[in-house]
């Protein structure tokens, strides 16, 4: 494969990442609120019992954003699994941004530190507990 990728995918992008959320309002409240993202839509599904939520920095013709998905009949939480890594968010300063979730209670397991690439990083969980890096951008 050539570096401009499988040609019988033309100019193809990334869309968005789907994360399963137990409580879809705090979900919401942690990306826009904490990490600065915009609700740019939700819509219920009563047929399927699901409620979508996208969130992101911009409009999705421009880039990459994160649906939550919530389903309406599962009381218990999901579990991550082995094959979840993490989300990248790039940020002017690591060290700020921690500082200002950790006011606002945001778990953060790794706090800012050098990275392998010289970049600041640091770890933050979501409510569901999904891990968040933030990079130096």
């Amino acid at each position: 494969m050539s570096e401009q990728g499988n040609t019988a995918m033309g100019k193809a992008r990334l869309l968005h990442t789907m994360l399963r959320v137990r409580d879809l309002d705090r979900s919401i409240e942690f990306y826009t609120r904490h990490l600065g993202m915009t609700l740019l839509r939700r819509r219920d599904y009563p047929n399927g019992k699901f409620t979508l939520a996208f969130v992101g920095y911009g409009d999705e013709t421009e880039g990459a954003v994160l649906e939550l998905t919530y389903n309406w009949d599962r009381e218990e939480g999901y579990e991550i699994g082995t094959g979840y890594g993490h989300i990248a968010i790039g940020v002017p300063d690591v060290a700020a941004a921690c500082s200002h979730l950790a006011e606002a209670g945001v778990r953060i397991p790794v706090p800012p530190k050098p990275g392998p690439s010289g970049r600041t990083l640091a770890f933050v969980e979501d409510p569901d507990g999904y891990r968040i890096e933030l990079l130096t951008r």
